[in-house]
């Protein structure tokens, strides 16, 4: 079984992206940085990997997507509550990401999303089990 869980994800300007997810109050994790990479530590056993173009590429034959045209991933985190969903997609703004669409509330969940200066797609939400409707038989 896993311990950890790095996603990596290609950016066009390392310190950019560096600035916004440490405004989103990630930690950087300088033993796995450098001026090609930078690691974060979100929570637990997740971690994000920013890596320059040339970087990324070392790692695939594929060619890297533009994640400002298209959709690849939809990154959910979940959060302890509504307000802190909504807190990350504020904090995200503020720094320089933008908007996909509007809340998502049904009353068991909440959900926003925001992409980051590169595009790629982050939805921070809040989840109630017990309020959830049952699932179809």
């Amino acid at each position: 079984m896993a311990t950890s869980f790095f996603i990596n994800l290609p950016v066009r300007d390392l310190p950019r992206s560096q600035a916004f997810y440490l405004a989103l109050g990630w930690t950087l994790v300088p033993a796995f940085t450098s001026e090609a990479a930078a690691c974060f530590h979100v929570d637990g056993p997740l971690y994000v990997m920013l890596l320059t173009h040339g970087h990324f590429s070392q790692f695939t034959p594929k060619p890297i997507a533009d994640a400002r045209s298209s959709t690849a991933a939809l990154l959910a985190l979940s959060c302890d509550s509504v307000d802190a969903a909504k807190a990350m997609c504020e904090t995200a703004f503020r720094a320089g990401g933008a908007p996909l669409r509007d809340p998502q509330d049904l009353g068991f969940m909440f959900s926003w999303a925001f992409q980051d200066p590169d595009g790629h797609t982050w939805e921070p939400f809040w989840f109630d089990p017990a309020a959830a409707p049952p699932s179809p038989a």
